[in-house]
This record gives C-alpha cells, structure tokens and sequence, in this order.
C-alpha cells in the first residue's frame, strides 16, 4: 500500500471500532467455550430488567492437576425465542459464547475483591448432555 493511502487509512482505523455499536465506551470482548455448572435461571435486576443468569465452567491442565475456572454470564435476551432457548440449557450443556467482559469490585468480609462479569452477546450450543433416559434406549 502507498504511503499516502496507508496514512489516510490510519486515522478511519482508529475511530471506527468494529467490535462496538458505542464509539466512547470501552468495551472487551471475550470468548469461552465451556460447559454450564447449573440449569440457567431467569431473575430481576434492582431496575425491574428480567435477565437470565448462569454459569460457565472451563477446565485445563492435565487430569492429574486439571484446574477449573468459573464464569458468570449474564443475558439480557428479550422475551421469546433467544430467552427461551437459553432456559431450555441444562447443566454440563458444552457451550460457545461471546460477550462484552467488565470488572466489579465490591466489599466481602472487609476485603475488596473483584469479579468479571461478561454479558452474552452470541451463544452456540456444541453440545448438549447424554440424559439418563438416552443412555437407556
């Protein structure tokens, strides 16, 4: 590329953020894929917004010394469909999800500890688990 066109380029590249509908707001993206520790459960923020709240489980290390790392996603899914199939997840569904990460830090016990909170964007499900009932068939 010229060095003309590659310095006329440059300044487009730095305002026009591709991963964010918001040009002044931070955002980090991240991306798990990892298994759900429980069923998904619907509840109510402190504004009365309805969210479905679960948590994710990814594993690494060898199996003698496998390590565990929980993830807490929060989806903010309308009514309907999206919302739906989220609920209808149960626990050790392997799933791919991509969400905006943000860091909390609150108080526990005196001690100010921090949090990473991740609100999904996209959910794929790999995986779903063998029931039971499909193992008796």
């Amino acid at each position: 590329m010229p060095p003309l066109m590659r310095s006329a380029l440059l300044p487009r590249l730095l305002t026009n953020r591709l991963f964010s509908s918001s040009a002044s707001l931070p955002i980090a993206r991240i991306t798990i894929v990892g298994r759900l520790a429980a069923d998904p459960e619907l509840t109510v923020t402190s504004t009365g917004q309805e969210m479905v709240r679960y948590a994710i489980g990814t594993s690494y290390g060898p199996r003698e010394n496998r390590q565990t790392s929980w993830w807490r996603v929060a989806s903010f899914a309308k009514e309907g469909e999206g919302r739906e199939r989220v609920l209808g997840l149960g626990k050790g569904t392997l799933v791919y999800v991509e969400g905006d990460a943000s860091m909390r830090k609150f108080e526990k016990d005196g001690k100010v500890e921090s949090a990473l909170s991740i609100v999904q964007q996209k959910l794929e499900v790999l995986k779903r688990p063998e029931s039971s009932a499909d193992s008796l068939e």
